[in-house]
């Protein structure tokens, strides 16, 4: 993965009926379709976490897609804060912690 000037970091909070939907699994695969690197868990509120680095136009498409979500889910709230980023892996890699 080429840097540029572009790239960022997406740090996403997405709460509603996210957890035991799929939500994950469904992130995880739409962020490697993107070819985003990054993580997603579940957190002990009820909500999924992410962070995703990429371009904006990556990181567009994936926040756009967390706003649907999986068949099963409800998405009331995304939350989104971005950073810069000094560096990404030369190989995108998307991972499910926790």
């Amino acid at each position: 993965m080429v840097q540029t000037d572009e790239m960022k970091k997406a740090h996403l909070s997405i709460a509603g009926i996210v957890q035991g939907v799929g939500y994950r699994y469904s992130l995880h695969r739409q962020a490697q379709a993107l070819g985003l690197s990054g993580w997603c868990r579940n957190t002990d509120d009820g909500r999924v976490e992410a962070e995703a680095c990429g371009t904006n136009r990556q990181l567009e498409a994936l926040i756009a897609w967390c706003y649907q979500g999986p068949p099963n889910a409800v998405v009331s709230q995304v939350e989104v804060t971005y950073a810069p980023i000094h560096s990404l892996p030369d190989v995108p890699s998307f991972e499910i912690i926790r």
